[in-house]
């Protein structure tokens, strides 16, 4: 099934408790969310547009040439604010797919937003997302790295089976750090958020699982780099020195 025509959609929200004001967060003389626009734009999919529940925001990124949708402050997750965005920009329906590229990954290389939409090939498939095999063993067991437990279907695709903070699967084998980029079929987006959250959504406090034990299916592409989200003081001054670096 072709894809006639993705729409790319930011959620920023400003209520964050470890790192107060994110999305407006200086890195290198522009705001983290217009980094993380710069990258969508970089990566050549389509319309990109930052999906903001404040002025101050949809301000910043405006300055920078953006495209901004206000929303909701009320929001539970960047699902949530990524499906409002999607209706109001587009209730025509004439983007088929949309893009969650999360706010806070202003490192995130081009190549690895476009291969979440790569599982899509498949009309089967309602959501592709993408992981990076972990390589240092000192996140092996760290539950802030969501593992992937997917059976490999050729090349770089894998079909999800399971998502957990824990270390699995066991064995030996490789372990696939899930990295948080969702392609949404606009159907697979919308039943999505229809859906209450389920069981072990709440166990994990993973999201994703809710599309999993409704019977949605994910695929994965694996990519060979991990962007890391910016979610502490720490966090962003080691992203800050390596955009000092570039």
């Amino acid at each position: 099934m072709p894809l006639i025509s993705p729409l790319v959609l930011i959620p920023a929200r400003m209520a964050a408790t470890r790192l107060p004001r994110k999305p407006l967060a200086d890195i290198c003389g522009k705001p983290m969310i217009v980094r993380v626009w710069e990258q969508a734009m970089a990566a050549e999919l389509g319309r990109v547009a930052i999906a903001c529940d404040h002025e101050e925001i949809a301000a910043a990124a405006r300055a920078h040439g953006a495209e901004v949708v206000m929303t909701s402050p009320d929001h539970a997750s960047g699902s949530d604010r990524i499906h409002e965005a999607a209706n109001l920009l587009d209730p025509n329906r004439a983007h088929d797919v949309v893009l969650n590229l999360q706010g806070d990954v202003p490192l995130i290389e081009p190549e690895a937003a476009r291969a979440a939409f790569a599982p899509l090939q498949d009309p089967d498939v309602a959501i592709g997302t993408i992981m990076t095999e972990i390589r240092d063993p000192r996140f092996r067991d760290d539950p802030s790295f969501v593992k992937t437990v997917a059976s490999p279907l050729g090349g770089r695709r894998h079909r999800a089976l399971y998502f957990t903070r824990a270390t699995a699967p066991s064995g030996d084998g490789p372990l696939y750090q899930h990295i948080g980029v969702y392609a949404y079929r606009r159907d697979a987006l919308e039943r999505f958020v229809s859906l209450p959250p389920s069981p072990l959504e709440l166990r994990e406090k993973l999201e994703q699982l809710r599309a999993l034990e409704a019977g949605m299916r994910i695929d994965v592409e694996v990519v060979d780099s991990a962007p890391m989200d910016v979610n502490t003081p720490e966090d962003l001054e080691r992203v800050r020195a390596a955009f000092a670096k570039a």
